[in-house]
C-alpha cells in the first residue's frame, strides 16, 4: 500500500517512538505525562495519537483499528503494547490475563532497599474517587492480592536503581509496594516521596516486555530506552 507523508506535531507519535511493529501489534515508548485512554481531563490520549499515526502512515482515511490491552499510569514512561487487529487484541488480552507477558520495570529511589532482593505481597484497595491505592498486609474486604519481585541493580550519585518484576498487575502496584519497603519512587509524592516532579513524571519506567507472539508464535523481546531528560538516561550504565 502506498504510504502517505506523515508530518507530526511535537506531541504526536513519530517513528522514533515506535519500539516494535508488525501487522498485528505495535509497541510505543510512552512518554511520562501521556494518558493511555481518555479520562476526565479531556487531554488527547495515547491510543488516539497512535490511531492517527497509523491512519496517516498507511493512508487509511477511515481510520485505523487499535486495541488497548494494558495501561501505564500517566506519570510512568516506557513500553506499552497495542493490538492492530481484533484477533491480536483477543489473544493478547488472554495472554495478559494468564500472565504470559513478562514485564520488567526500572524504578529510581533515594533509599537503599533492605533486603536488596526480595518478594513483596500485599492486598491493595483502590479508592477510585481519590485515585489512590492503600496496601494491607492481609486480605481485607474489597482488596486484591498484589505480588512482585525486586532487586537492587546499583547506586548512582545517591540514587538507587531497582528492577521490578510484577507477578500481578494491580493499579499503582509497584508505586505503593515499593513505598511500603521504605523506598518511595523519586517524584511520586502520592506515595511518600517528599516532593513531586515539575514534569509531572515519576522515576518509574516500563523497561521491557517479553512474550511469545500471539500469531507468529515467535519470541518477542521489546526494550524501551530510558527517557532523555538529563537524569534518567544516566542509569543506562546498568544495562538491560
Amino acid at each position: 500500500m502506498r504510504q502517505s507523508q506523515y508530518i507530526p506535531t511535537p506531541s504526536d507519535i513519530t517513528p522514533k517512538d515506535i519500539l516494535y511493529e508488525d501487522n498485528h501489534l505495535i509497541a510505543i515508548n510512552k512518554r511520562a505525562g501521556d494518558i493511555v485512554q481518555v479520562d476526565e481531563t479531556g487531554d488527547e490520549p495515547l491510543d488516539e495519537k497512535v490511531k492517527r499515526y497509523l491512519a496517516q502512515k498507511y493512508n487509511k482515511p477511515n481510520g485505523a483499528f487499535l486495541g488497548v490491552v494494558h495501561r501505564l499510569d500517566r506519570p510512568v514512561s516506557g513500553v506499552i503494547l497495542f493490538a492492530k487487529t481484533s484477533k491480536a487484541l483477543e489473544r493478547v488480552n488472554e495472554m495478559f490475563k494468564s500472565r504470559e507477558m513478562h514485564k520488567t520495570y526500572w524504578a529510581v529511589v533515594r533509599n537503599k532497599p533492605v533486603p536488596e532482593t526480595g518478594n513483596l505481597v500485599h492486598w491493595l484497595v483502590k479508592n477510585q474517587q481519590k485515585n489512590i491505592t492503600t496496601p494491607h498486609h492481609k486480605e481485607v474486604v474489597g482488596s486484591q492480592r498484589a505480588e512482585l519481585n525486586y532487586k537492587l541493580l546499583g547506586e548512582l550519585n545517591g540514587y538507587y536503581l531497582i528492577e521490578v518484576d510484577p507477578i500481578t498487575g494491580r493499579p499503582h502496584q509497584i508505586r505503593v509496594q515499593l513505598s511500603t519497603l521504605g523506598c518511595p519512587i523519586v517524584g511520586d509524592n502520592k506515595y511518600g516521596y517528599p516532593r513531586g516532579s515539575l514534569k509531572k513524571s515519576i522515576c518509574l519506567h516500563a523497561r521491557r516486555l517479553q512474550f511469545i507472539h500471539p500469531v507468529k508464535k515467535e519470541p518477542v523481546d521489546i526494550l524501551a530506552p530510558l527517557p532523555k531528560d538529563g537524569f534518567w538516561e544516566k542509569f543506562e550504565v546498568f544495562g538491560q
